[in-house]
């Protein structure tokens, strides 16, 4: 992993997350690469909102990986903060390599210094490669996720 790189994400960035995004058979069907404006839209939203950090990994100039990590405060569990883990890519070329792990374990540090006491994520539910690897990470699959698309 030697040169590699974790950070914000800028709006730069943002056409290869979009086709980290696009690179696989559910982000292939719902991805629009070739339409970089809502994608620049929601970039601005999430900069300007310090409860969210979209990062990527970067080693030699080049996005290899990217997560989004959403903080949230809350009053379940005696008012604990937690955070939330989305759209975790890696680049086809750099799976199997432990960037994945790399990518979570930085997530993790970072709830742990924004005060979080739990960190949750999903995953889709035909990515059992992903569940298995989650797994490895300590994470568990402890309750059943519920979608309504607008």
């Amino acid at each position: 992993m030697g040169d590699l790189e974790i950070r914000r994400a800028t709006a730069g960035d943002i056409p290869a997350i979009v086709a980290l995004l696009a690179d696989d058979p559910l982000g292939a069907r719902r991805e629009s690469p070739d339409d970089p404006a809502p994608y620049l839209t929601a970039f601005e939203r999430i900069a300007a909102d310090p409860h969210q950090h979209l990062v990527v990994a970067v080693r030699e100039d080049r996005v290899i990986g990217t997560l989004q990590l959403t903080v949230v405060p809350g009053l379940s569990r005696r008012g604990a903060t937690r955070s939330i883990i989305e759209a975790v890519r890696i680049h086809a070329d750099e799976r199997g390599s432990g960037l994945g792990s790399r990518l979570i374990e930085w997530a993790v540090a970072e709830s742990r210094e924004q005060g979080c006491q739990l960190v949750q994520l999903t995953s889709d539910s035909t990515r059992t490669d992903a569940h298995r690897f989650y797994e490895r990470l300590g994470f568990t699959a402890s309750h059943v996720g519920f979608k309504l698309h607008l």
